[in-house]
């Protein structure tokens, strides 16, 4: 284990090998502050010519302007598919060994880490410990703006610590930063990696620090901003398709959809036992009353499937949905 540790840690940048297992010192000695000119370099945040007089202009001009832009972004994030179908497959291989996804990063990267895990247990009935989101300035940030904390690596490894990270499952990390190089993305990742967890870079500066750092890259080119380094517009929009595209391809993979139907659903308010209705109807061909009187009985979308194309009870049901590893395709 020693070897190995000494391994990872000599594959490391320099400055980022204090910052692996115990022997985190404090930020500004493990990480370089960047040069003024190191950062007007990043294509994050550089000045978009598209828009140098956009304060000029009509709102409608204004908005076509942005709106042309944004076309720009999912067509950034079409060359990432393939890193991006990796980090699905490897993450997937990991949640079958009771892994877990975490997502880090500060300011609107966080907020967006911390939405998509977030969304995760009503849409796929999956424990909130299974994708879990960490922000920079913890919780209260996700309101009030925490940026100074992004500037400390020692952070970043220490709320992955509270989280008790890769002690005793394959954890993925998945640090998240528009320019590539926030330190506290940067601290958790060398931490990560530390560990032996697969680490995975979501940056949109491509050859960043984070992505030589990471396992994984995955760097959607989204270039200059619309109001120059305001990476909450295409850096962000970017961001927010990977994420959505990483949980829910796993969670495809990881059979909680049939078809395209979201039969993991949990039905626990109005909209969402009326969408359960819909599923079962869809999936079955069983009419509107008979679907509200299934889901009651069954208790989940799944069970109910299971019950109405077997003819089984809820109880046979549930164990063949058990023994297939909640697949319902495979039950059936």
């Amino acid at each position: 284990m020693e070897h190995g540790t000494a391994r990872r840690q000599a594959a490391l940048p320099k400055r980022l090998t204090l910052l692996c297992d115990d022997c985190i010192s404090h930020h500004d000695q493990v990480i370089d502050r960047p040069s003024s000119e190191a950062l007007a370099a990043l294509p994050t945040e550089a000045r978009n010519p598209a828009s140098t007089h956009i304060d000029q202009l009509s709102t409608l001009e204004m908005l076509t302007i942005i709106n042309r832009e944004d076309l720009s972004v999912a067509l950034a994030v079409q060359l990432q598919l393939p890193q991006i179908a990796l980090a699905i497959d490897a993450i997937t291989r990991r949640f079958a060994e009771r892994g877990r996804l975490f997502y880090i990063g500060a300011g609107t990267s966080g907020r967006l880490g911390v939405l998509d895990a977030s969304e995760c247990p009503p849409t796929f009935s999956v424990d909130a410990d299974l994708f879990q989101g960490i922000i920079a300035g913890g919780d209260r940030a996700l309101r009030l703006s925490s940026e100074h904390s992004e500037d400390s690596a020692q952070e970043g490894a220490d709320d992955l610590k509270a989280r008790a990270f890769a002690t005793q499952y394959p954890d993925t990390l998945v640090g998240i930063a528009a320019s590539g190089r926030t330190p506290y993305v940067l601290g958790a990742l060398a931490y990560a990696k530390s560990l032996g967890a697969l680490t995975i870079a979501l940056t949109c500066v491509p050859g960043s620090e984070m992505a030589q750092l990471a396992d994984l890259a995955i760097t959607p080119n989204t270039g200059p901003e619309i109001i120059t380094g305001s990476t909450r517009m295409k850096a962000g929009t970017a961001t927010k398709l990977v994420l959505n595209m990483l949980s829910t391809g796993i969670m495809i993979n990881t059979g909680a959809v049939y078809g395209n139907l979201m039969v993991s659903v949990k039905p626990t308010n109005a909209k969402l036992i009326d969408r359960a209705e819909r599923i079962l109807v869809a999936a079955t061909g069983c009419d509107r009353q008979s679907a509200s009187s299934l889901l009651k009985e069954a208790g989940s979308v799944k069970v109910a499937i299971v019950m109405h194309k077997l003819s089984l009870d809820r109880t046979q049901a549930e164990a063949r949905l058990l023994k297939a590893g909640g697949r319902l395709a495979a039950s059936l």
